[in-house]
This record gives structure tokens, sequence and C-alpha cells, in this order.
């Protein structure tokens, strides 16, 4: 079992508090691996003091010695059974924070936050940190600006401190196993698959589509009527094409009609032909599309949008094989199979009278159901796939990849516009790339990335402890700064790098009008 490092340094949540940390005490946090080994520094919000971490760590001996420290520290951690340890990194003077990640009893790294010092008092110890810094060649204008943006922790401090980088190294133990549990079930489900993962245009190894396969094979050399349901951008048009070319009449024509596109008197017109002189602009015989598909195979796309007049005439040819151009006398016959197509549901149309039940049941001799992609997400690695490498081709640029992390988030997203999105999503990311080789999360549209934020792997657990513990860190520091600063708040909205008005606003949030406290302690009520 092992985690991917570069993985977690991009989930929402551990950026987030990486962030607070680093906001509020000018704190770093890396991981290292199961040997002590630092992983993820990644320059987040780089002040004075990350600064200095980042120059120290350019050292071998420094690098080094860090991991001296960590291993020595889950040593201990490990007799004395603490879930943490804060520990003198002697390379700089500065103080480290150990936790340990263990997942079902196996230690896996740790949490590091560096860039502190753990008692308020230790005033000693900041010269130590100067002499140190420039020891390993920091200027003297630099060691003095790190030393001002030290932070010493106080004890009400240094617990919140404690609660929030614990959160990240539990938030990285539930995101591993939900990922690890993912990766399970989706090999589970590959084991189910059939060797079958493309059927003529269409591509998908999922048990869905592989019971489409089977039905498609089945129906290749009947000559019925086909009925095909699924929602928009799933691939109807594809499913009807491979019926034509699969059956005896592939050598036929095959002709595609959306029913939806024309208003009556005009797709009456496109469906049957019509007779010169039948109507203004009619200036010569024109040949419907039953009669160009005759022999062959005509796909009546979005049937369901017809009207009961259009319907009517429909019903004459499957029953009959007979129509009539507009303004004929004479009836043609033709042979032709139909397959029909509908992302609406014809049942419940029938059921409140908008849809004959008798052209349904001549439409409904052969049902095929796509399954829309949020049914079979264990396909779309194969259609990210074919769809980069598509475009790419196109574009005459060499192959890219998708990174892990990027296809998370795909599994994550419910594709509204199922096959045909993600096909435009492919495209879009592989323009946007330019040169790139690697196609990222932080390439993905925005709707991708946003969506059901509160639902996603990608650590949406922003609730209970997490919420509760920023919230009152917040509110703790900022009644704090208000008291030291005079209740000065544009002095401290200055220090705390918001501005007045939306410290203003936290502080009406958490009640922390000087006014109504004074208040409180008066009545000594407290609140």
């Amino acid at each position: 079992m092992m985690i991917n490092w570069e993985e977690f340094e991009h989930i929402h949540v551990i950026k987030k508090l990486k962030h607070i940390l680093a906001s509020w005490w000018n704190i770093d946090v890396v991981f290292t691996d199961e040997a002590g080994i630092m992983r993820g520094f990644s320059q987040v919000d780089m002040n004075p003091v990350n600064k200095a971490v980042f120059h120290a760590l350019k050292s071998e001996s420094a690098r080094q010695n860090l991991t001296d420290l960590v291993n020595a520290s889950l040593g201990d951690l490990r007799q004395s059974q603490n879930k943490y340890a804060i520990k003198k990194w002697d390379h700089t003077g500065l103080d480290v924070a150990i936790f340990p990640i263990e997942i079902e009893r196996e230690f896996m790294g740790t949490v590091l936050a560096i860039g502190f010092v753990k008692n308020a008092n230790d005033t000693n110890r900041l010269l130590e940190i100067k002499d140190k810094l420039a020891a390993f060649g920091v200027a003297t204008d630099d060691v003095q600006t790190i030393a001002n943006s030290i932070r010493f922790l106080t004890d009400d401090e240094k617990n919140h401190f404690i609660d929030l980088v614990e959160l990240i190294s539990r938030e990285i133990v539930t995101l591993h196993l939900e990922i690890t549990s993912r990766e399970e079930r989706i090999k589970e489900l590959n084991k189910e698959l059939g060797s079958r993962y493309k059927y003529d245009n269409m591509i998908g190894k999922s048990k869905a589509m592989q019971s489409l396969y089977a039905l498609l094979d089945k129906i290749k050399s009947a000559d019925s009527t086909v009925l095909i349901q699924g929602e928009n951008g799933t691939g109807k048009e594809l499913i009807a094409k491979s019926i034509h070319y699969n059956s005896s009449r592939k050598d036929r024509p095959f002709v595609i009609q959306n029913c939806s596109a024309f208003n009556d008197n005009l797709l009456e017109s496109e469906l049957f032909g019509h007779s010169k002189g039948s109507f203004t602009g009619a200036h010569k015989d024109k040949k419907g599309l039953f009669e160009i598909a005759d022999k062959g195979t005509f796909f009546l796309d979005e049937i369901g949008d017809t009207s009961p007049q259009m319907q009517v005439k429909l019903l004459r040819v499957l029953q009959e094989g007979t129509f009539t151009p507009v303004g004929a006398l004479e009836m043609k016959k033709v042979d032709v199979r139909i397959v029909a197509a509908t992302n609406r549901n014809l049942r419940e149309m029938v059921e409140d009278g908008s849809f004959r039940e008798d052209l349904y049941y001549r439409l409904n001799v052969i049902n095929l159901r796509v399954p829309p992609l949020r049914e079979r997400k264990e396909d779309i690695p194969l259609l990210s796939e074919y769809f980069i490498e598509h475009a790419c081709k196109k574009a005459g640029l060499p192959k890219k990849i998708l990174t892990k992390r990027a296809l998370e988030k795909l599994y994550d997203y419910p594709f509204p516009g199922n096959v045909r999105e993600l096909q435009n999503e492919m495209e879009r990311l592989v323009v946007l790339s330019g040169n790139e080789q690697k196609l990222i999360v932080d390439m993905l549209s925005p709707k991708i990335l946003e969506s059901n934020e509160a639902s996603k792997i990608q650590g949406a657990r922003v609730s209970g402890s997490l919420k509760d513990a920023i919230e009152d860190l917040e509110k703790d520091l900022i009644k704090e700064g208000l008291r030291r600063t005079g209740w000065n708040k544009s002095k401290l909205a200055k220090e705390l790098g918001i501005s007045r008005a939306g410290l203003i606003m936290k502080v009406e949030k958490y009640g922390l009008d000087k006014r109504r406290i004074a208040g409180a302690a008066g009545t000594g009520t407290g609140k």
C-alpha cells in the first residue's frame, strides 16, 4: 500500500488547511514517506519563514538532519503512544510538529508543520535561529525579516494549531482509504467485464455496454424495427449506424432525420417528398427521405417530438410500407427498416395521450436502452484516452496523458451531457494544454472542478470538527487581536491580511463587538 503524496498535495481541504496555517502562523506543512524522506514542499504562501525553510532544505545535510529527527521522533512516539511530537530542528533552530500517518495499523509517513517556536517565552531561541540562518547563507537584512515573522505559540494557540495539523493527517488517511476502495471496486468491475471494449465506433468495457453489445449481436440478422432510448449525448446515432452496417442492408442507404428539426409541413416534405406546384416554392418534384432510404435503413431521431398528425403518417409507413408525397395523388411503396430514437419516455407519453399507442408498439419491437455515462463510469478512462488521442491527431500534437487526479475529478462529475460532454471536455483539455504533455486537474472546466463539492472524494468534509476548529481558531485570534490593538479594526485587519469591512463582518458574526463584550462582562454572563 503506497501513498501518492503528489496527489494529496492538491486536495482542496488540505490546501485550505495549509493556507490557514501559513496565514495565521507563517507555518508550512510538508510530508515525509515511510522512510522519513520529505515530500510535497509546495512553497505555498511563501512568507519569509517559509522561504527560510525552503532555503535550508536545499541542503542535503539539512534534509538528512530532518529525516533523522523524524525517524527518531517516531521511535519515541511508538513507545509513548502519543499522537504527535514537537521537536527542535537543530539545523535551523525552528520547531517541527510531527504527526504520524497510520492506515490499518501500517505506518505510511508523517505530516510535518515547520517554522515556529512552541514556547512563547523562549526568547533565546530567536538569537539561535538568526545565527543558524546566517550560517547557511541568508543575507543579514533577510535574517531580521525572517526573525520578525517567526511566531511564538501561546498555549491556547498551540491547541488550535495541533488540531489543524492533526486534521490534515486524518484527512490523508480518509482520502487514501476512499481512493483505494474506489480503485479496488473498479478492479473488481473490470474482472466481470468481457474482453470486448469496442463495438464498431462505440467504446466501453462496462457491464452495461457488454449487455448492449450482446443484444446488438443478436439482432444482426433481424430486420425488425428498433427503438433506442437514452439521454442526449449517449450515442444513439452510433448505435443506429452499427445496426445498419452489421445488417443485410449494409450496402444500401443509411438515412438520418431529426424529427425535431422542422415544423410539420417541412418535416412532411422532407420525409415523404412533394410534387411540383404543391406549394409555393415547389418548382419540381422532390424525393422524400423514405424513398431515398428504400431497401436501406431510416434513422428517425427524436421520434418523441413528432406531432399527433405526423405520428399517423409514420404509422402508415410502418404498417403498410406506403406513403403519399405532399400534393401527389398516387401512393408510393418502399421497403425501409426503421430505427427510431428518443430521449423521452414514450411509455409515459402514451399514458398522457401525447404519443399514439399503436405507433409506440410498432416502434418498440426491439428496445435498446443506452446507459448514461454516470451509470458506466468504468468506461471513463477508455473514452477519455480515445478522445484525447483523437483530438491530438486532429491538432497534429504528440500524445498527451490525463493525470490520475484529473481522472478522479471526472469520476466525481455526473456528466449530464454524457459521452458527448466528455468528448468536448477532452478536446478542450488538449487545446488548452498547449505544449504540456500532462493534462492536469487544474485544466478541467470550472463546472467539473466545482460540481458537488460536498460529495466529492477530494476531501469535501469542511464540516463538523474541521469547520468548528477553523471557526474557533478564527474567533479566538480576532478576539485576542481586538483586545491587543485596543479595538483598532484597521490595524488588526492589516495584521490579519483581510479588509476592514471583512473584519467587521467577522466581528459581528462572532459577537465580538466591544460594547457587547463589555456588557456581558458587567452582567457576569460571559455570553
